[in-house]
This record gives C-alpha cells, structure tokens and sequence, in this order.
C-alpha cells in the first residue's frame, strides 16, 4: 500500500493544481492585487450605461449609436471571450457582462452563484463598414466549445452556457446560416448546441472583469490554459484559432 500510495500522490498533486488554477469560486475570480484588478479609465464605448444602476447592482448597456452595432455573444467565462473579438480591425470594444435572464442589476456574486437566470457573455460593439457580423460570428465559433450545452471546460452550469443573442431578423438569419455551416462542414463530430436568441437586457460586469487578459495577464492565461479551453481550441482550429 505505501508503494501504491508513493507512485499516485504526484499525479493526484498535479490533478489539484490544475483545478485550482480553473476553479470558479468567486476568490478564484477576483484580481490578484487591487491595483492589477483595475481597469482602464472608462471611455464613452466602454461604459455604454443607460440608466444608473439598481441600488448594489450592476448598470445595463445601451446601443453605442455613431454607425456603430452590437453582437452579442455567451461561450463561458467571459474572460476569455473578450480577447478574440478585440483582435479584430474594426471592433471598438468588447465588453464583460450578463445577460438571458429576467432579473435587474445582477452581480457576480449573484451569477457565479446560480441565483438568477443569466450567463456570463461579451457585449462586441463594431464598425459594420470595417469587419462584417460574419466575420464575427467565425470568430465567435472559433473561441469555445459549441458541442456543449451545460457550460464550458471546467466552467459548468448555465451561467456558463453559451448562446447568441440576436438584435433583429438580419442577425438571426446570418447566425443560423453560420451554425448551419460549422454543422455541415466541421470540425466539430458532435451536434452543435448554440441556442440563438432574441438579445434582452445586457448588464455590463464589474470594473475588475473588464479587459481582465490585459489588467491580469498571467493571472488569465494560468485560468485559460488550465480550463483546458486553450487546448480545446488549437486541437480544433490551429493555426485558424483566434
């Protein structure tokens, strides 16, 4: 027996690191030191507020107006959907938030803890005259698992689901043809399982979670490495990822 426990306590060590690197509990996701948590001085496209927040709550986004238009889109933590959107030329900002719930002004505390109906999600304002909704949707396919429903990567439950949320007729035509594309031609072996929705109420996350890959750098990538979602991606897309 001391044999047996001698050669697995490594492997079990390595099993640990790992989901604590991935681990979703809210001191997993809060910044490592109050000043690499803060984000940048917020500029009219990035704080797109349009009421003041509910007393303890978070503030609803707003159409940026100016030519600009919106895509909304869930794929999990939303930590690491900003960063393929913000390496696209012509997208503005892409921006941490919760939506597909009824509820007014969710907090982190509350999502992350399965008390409202919401899924973390990215809030992408671009230049249609720049980079096309099409494009975006690729990008969007690109970034996470669309084989499952019930979360993503280490990420589980339905405040991680993804789904794509849609603004008028033009969107959805364009995202159900996009779907219908990935399923026809892969690479995925497994059904896809994005829902696509009419867009509700957006609610814009706190400061810390914005531009998160920027503000915590290494932070982000230990959390996107470990998740599994980095290798998920190049094992499906390589040198095609984001």
């Amino acid at each position: 027996m001391n044999t047996l426990y001698r050669a697995a306590w490594p492997l079990a060590l390595v099993a640990l690191m790992i989901l604590s690197a991935c681990s979703t509990d809210i001191s997993q996701r809060q910044p490592e030191n109050k000043d690499e948590g803060k984000a940048p001085n917020a500029s009219p496209v990035s704080s797109p507020a349009s009421a003041p927040a509910p007393a303890g709550g978070t503030q609803k986004a707003a159409q940026p107006g100016d030519g600009l238009e919106v895509a909304v889109f869930a794929g999990g933590c939303f930590w690491c959907m900003e960063p393929p959107f913000e390496k696209l030329d012509g997208v503005k900002d892409a921006i941490s938030g919760y939506t597909g719930g009824p509820e007014k002004g969710p907090t982190y505390k509350e999502v992350s803890r399965g008390k409202t109906g919401h899924t973390e999600a990215v809030w992408v304002i671009f230049d249609p005259k720049k980079v096309s909704y099409e494009t975006i949707l690729k990008t969007y396919w690109k970034s996470f698992d669309p084989t499952d429903a019930g979360g993503q990567f280490a990420d589980r439950g339905p405040h991680y689901r993804p789904g794509i949320f849609v603004f008028n007729a033009d969107q959805r035509t364009k995202a159900e043809a996009s779907k219908a594309e990935l399923a026809k031609n892969g690479p995925f072996k497994k059904p896809i399982v994005v829902p696509i929705e009419d867009a509700g109420d957006f609610w814009i996350a706190e400061d810390y979670h914005q531009n998160f890959y920027k503000t915590n750098p290494s932070h982000y990538k230990r959390y996107s490495k470990g998740s599994g979602r980095v290798g998920f991606i190049r094992e499906h897309w390589g040198d095609q990822a984001p």
